[in-house]
């Protein structure tokens, strides 16, 4: 199952540093989260608020370790922005990203987005924007803009990320984008546990759009917090404090990994799989949680 010359398997510095609570990791230093990647059997990351902006140095950072760069996150405002100010942001990324040998770029429409407010409740559905007609298309042909010049310019794939407290959380909103880009520029940046924190069944949402796949986050959910989440009106902040997010092969999640691997299996997927869980370093050394999401992604899928 999923074969090792297609598939990559990387690790996403959050769970080290977090990149939207900087108190949360403030200890761990660069050098010690690639290392520990490393060391636990990982050979991409993605990028972090402590990683190096120097290019250069970065990427030997990286080789000396034997890891490179996956991809990045991209916060974009086509329904607020004009099109051409997210494009010159858009360039520069990917300049970064081409020399240190990512294969994608993952976008989140920010306009609106209350994933980073602390006083807002991220399950409560009125508090999230909806875009109108008008939105949607000026999201979607500006997606198609940025998707074709990744692609053709730089080689690198425009994955969507969906995502709480964004206009695009859940899975009308994730289907109504994928039906209305082009497939040759728009790709799914998927991820587990974004969807089930939803409440949206990601297995589903992968049968229908496994062919748009173009990168993976794996991330797994504690139910009982996200529970509170919404009986209490917490804040997506306020959710990662408190442990929502957690890695494959915590007997605290509840996602079904394994029809994930056999659907991408399936459709032939071809990429980078990243393990993703944000949380606090403090209650769950980022170390030993790259471990045992290692050691469980190699007993399903023999990576």
């Amino acid at each position: 199952m999923l074969d090792p010359k297609k598939v990559r398997l990387g690790m996403c510095p959050i769970g080290w540093s977090n990149d939207d609570m900087w108190d949360l990791g403030d200890e761990n230093t660069f050098q010690q989260c690639v290392s520990e990647m490393a060391l636990a059997g990982f050979t991409g990351s993605e990028v972090g608020h402590k990683y190096p902006e120097d290019k250069v140095v970065l990427k030997h950072m990286l080789d000396v370790r034997g890891m490179t760069i996956a991809s990045k996150w991209f916060s974009s405002f086509l329904v607020d922005k004009p099109y051409e100010e997210v494009e010159a942001e858009f360039i520069k990324e990917l300049e970064y990203l081409k020399y240190v040998g990512a294969t994608a770029i993952n976008i989140s429409e920010q306009s609106g987005s209350i994933q980073g407010k602390t006083d807002v409740s991220v399950l409560d559905m009125e508090n999230k924007r909806v875009l109108t007609d008008e939105e949607w298309t000026r999201l979607c042909e500006g997606l198609n803009k940025l998707g074709k010049l990744s692609l053709e310019q730089y080689g690198i794939r425009s994955c969507f990320h969906h995502h709480m407290g964004t206009v695009v959380q859940t899975v009308e909103e994730t289907t109504r984008l994928m039906e209305n880009t082009d497939p040759k520029y728009v790709f799914l940046c998927f991820d587990t546990g974004h969807f089930t924190f939803a409440g949206e069944d990601p297995v589903k949402m992968l049968e229908k759009f496994a062919d748009r796949v173009g990168h993976v986050h794996l991330k797994n959910m504690r139910m009982p917090i996200v529970e509170k989440v919404r009986a209490e009106h917490w804040s997506f902040l306020d959710a990662v404090r408190n442990g929502a997010f957690t890695v494959p092969g915590d007997p605290d999640g509840c996602v079904q990994f394994d029809d994930v691997f056999e659907l991408l299996d399936k459709a032939g997927y071809e990429g980078w799989i990243m393990v993703e869980a944000e949380q606090d370093p403090a209650k769950a050394n980022p170390f030993e949680y790259a471990k045992m999401a290692r050691a469980y992604i190699k007993e399903h899928t023999g990576l």
